[in-house]
């Protein structure tokens, strides 16, 4: 599910950011809102992203942030991701 590199993108910011809105993650990893919709509700589908919508006078606010889920699945993919790499050095 994170490898996906708009995915990937999204939990690696959030992991080290509370939360980020909508705009920030679309500027900080160059998407279109589009792409970031989809790849967002993906992460959200899989409880690895908390969604909160709201309104600023009658403009809509989404915030991200990761779930302690979405922390563990990160923390998985990078130790699954340093074996790999482990393996191709030492092979």
């Amino acid at each position: 599910m994170i490898h996906e590199p708009v995915r990937l993108g999204i939990v690696s910011a959030l992991a080290v950011n509370e939360s980020m809105t909508f705009n920030e993650l679309k500027e900080l990893l160059k998407t279109t809102d589009g792409n970031l919709s989809v790849h967002a509700r993906k992460l959200e589908d899989s409880e690895y992203v908390l969604c909160e919508k709201q309104f600023e006078g009658r403009v809509p606010r989404t915030t991200y942030s990761l779930t302690t889920q979405g922390k563990r699945a990160l923390e998985n993919y990078l130790n699954h991701m340093e074996g790999l790499i482990r393996t191709a050095r030492d092979g």
